[in-house]
Formats: C-alpha cells, structure tokens, sequence
C-alpha cells in the first residue's frame, strides 16, 4: 500500500508568535472587528458553540451585548428552538440557530426562517460530507441568498474549498480539538486546529474561516486569528458561566459547579434522542464562573495585548505582519507559569 510522507502538523502551543516593533500605547488603538456576510460586523469576533450546554437565548443575548454571536444549539424540538430564537429577536440581537442535516432539517431551517433566523449553522462533526453538500445545496435553492449558511467542521484545504463551492459562506475549522471531544482517539482522525486553519487559511475562495476546537486562552485566540481565522468559535472556555445551560450544582467540596458536554458523549445522545451510537465526546463537571461577559471581557482584553505585540492595530495587519516561530518542550513549559516553591 502507498503511503505518502508523513507530514508534521502544529498545535497552539507548537507556536509562538514573534515580539515585533509597535507604536501601539494603548490597546484601546486596537479595533477586533470583524463582519460575517450578510449579518453585519461583530466588536468582538468570537461565537458561542451551538452545544446544548453552552448556547441557548440567555448566552447568544450575553454574547450579542459584548460584540459576539451566540448560535442557538438543535438537540431540541423545532418549537422550542424557535421560542429561543423568538426570546433572542425582541432583544434586536443578530440572530442565529443549528440545523442538522437529515430527518427534519428542512422544516427546522423553515421554521427558523419564519422566526426571523437568518444565520443558519449546518452543525455536524463531519462536514466533508455528502449529506453537507445535499444541505446545503436545499438551503440555497430555498432560501437562495437571503440567509448566511455556516457549515462544517473540516479539517483540510480540499475540504473548506469543496464546502465553499458548495455554498457554505462559513466554515468551522477544526475536528477533534475540543476539549471534551474524544474523536481522535475514538476514530484515529483528525488534524491539529492550529495546522487546519494554517492550511485552510490558504483558500482563495472569499467565505469566512471560525476557527473551532482546542482553543483554552486568549493566546491561542490571537495565534488563530494570526493562522487566518476571521473569528473563534468557543465551547469550554464558555462553560460554566451563569448564562450557560442547565442548572448549577454544589459539588462534594462545597463549590458550585456546571455540567459541560460534548454532543457526541453517551449523556448527550441520550438526552436528546434517546439512545447513543458512536461515542466521541464526554461530559464533565467545571466550576461555576459567573457571568459571561466577565469571562468574554478577559479574553478581549488578553487579545488586544496580543496584537499590540506586533504592532497590528486589526486582525488584518495581525494576519499580514505575524510571524511565527517553534518552540521545544522545554520552550513549552516555560512559556507557562512555573515558579517553584510555597505558594
């Protein structure tokens, strides 16, 4: 059997980016924003993953209020979908949902539609797919340009272009990285995040790249922008916060805690369809964190920091001026706090 060389693919915390000349004295100077094809420009270009742990009406108004897009999870019915989308319209929020692509996909697009949603996410762990292609080949003859087609997740270039040709004006960079996402040990598949926006990055077609999956600081945020991602989509750094799904609970230590999940764990699929198949995903308990907008008012501040250390005043000068360096091991652990001794 042939097999091609075996290439080397990076990870966020492969890189670094190299320190560059700024006259940035303020990281008020810098100006995050981006704009997503036909739903206007974000402040701040980060959107809350459509899981049903992290993004029902409370979050996509939160992330809305802070410069965001929060996308309303699928892994309910179509009515009671549509009455988180209806909550988040009379808030005059951008406003967004998750459809699958089988069964009902086609009324809970309709429905969504009707409801105002104009931003539809074909949310699936394979985007590379026939079924993806069928999608959003209907969404297009049915809605034609009047709504903005998310899809994914891929992992290749010959993947976001296939998607782009397909109609997609999105696409959800990533497979595997999450952190509760156990596919790459599940199936043996995957790229590192951090590679797949490198090599998607180099597209030449004119759709929008969310970077998603693997991401757990405002540093791996700035390099995924400085890869080529327009904006981030997150899960797990989200988790936990008041606006999140589900109720919190006190742990056996006497903290607070919430439950985060992947979609495809075995407690997931039960939930919301009554039995489990391939198992990718697990489900684990994160301390309650408070509300969003303290979580997304960090990140914002950690990513402006980030780009006045190349002297980028916006992702675009970010993306034109990075230059990334490999780090060792060694470089690994002292990049991250390691002072020794009583604390």
């Amino acid at each position: 059997m042939f097999q091609e060389t075996i290439k080397e693919s990076l990870s966020f915390d492969d890189v670094l980016l190299r320190p560059q000349y700024s006259e940035i004295s303020s990281r008020s100077e810098v100006k995050i924003l981006q704009e997503l094809e036909g739903c206007g420009r974000f402040s701040l270009p980060i959107i809350s993953s459509p899981m049903d742990t992290i993004t029902e009406a409370s979050m996509a108004i939160a992330m809305s209020d802070h410069g965001g897009l929060g996308i309303i999870h699928r892994y309910n019915t179509i009515e009671k979908q549509v009455d988180m989308a209806m909550c988040v319209m009379q808030c005059q929020c951008t406003t967004a949902a998750a459809i699958g692509v089988s069964d009902d996909f086609v009324d809970r697009a309709t429905a969504l539609y009707d409801a105002g949603v104009r931003l539809l996410c074909i949310d699936v762990a394979h985007g590379h797919h026939s079924k993806v292609r069928y999608a959003i080949e209907v969404l297009r003859k049915t809605f034609g340009s009047s709504v903005h087609i998310m899809a994914g997740n891929v992992a290749t270039l010959e993947a976001f272009n296939d998607l782009a040709d397909w109609g997609a004006d999105s696409i959800r960079v990533g497979i595997g990285g999450g952190s509760i996402c156990s596919t790459r040990i599940q199936t043996g598949h995957g790229v590192p995040t951090f590679q797949s926006i490198l090599e998607c990055s180099n597209s030449n077609r004119d759709v929008a790249l969310i970077a998603d999956g693997g991401i757990r600081t405002s540093g791996d945020i700035v390099k995924a922008y400085a890869a080529g991602a327009d904006f981030v989509m997150l899960g797990s750094l989200l988790s936990g916060t008041i606006e999140s799904p589900g109720e919190s609970f006190l742990g056996e230590d006497g903290s607070k805690y919430k439950t985060y999940r992947g979609m495809a764990s075995k407690e997931a699929q039960r939930s919301w369809r009554g039995r489990f198949a391939s198992v990718e995903g697990v489900s684990h308990f994160v301390p309650l964190k408070g509300r969003v907008e303290e979580v997304l008012s960090e990140l914002e501040i950690g990513i402006r920091s980030g780009l006045s250390y190349t002297g980028a005043k916006n992702i675009p000068q970010l993306q034109a001026k990075a230059r990334f360096i490999r780090q060792t091991n060694s470089g690994q652990i002292e990049s991250s706090t390691h002072i020794r001794g009583r604390q």
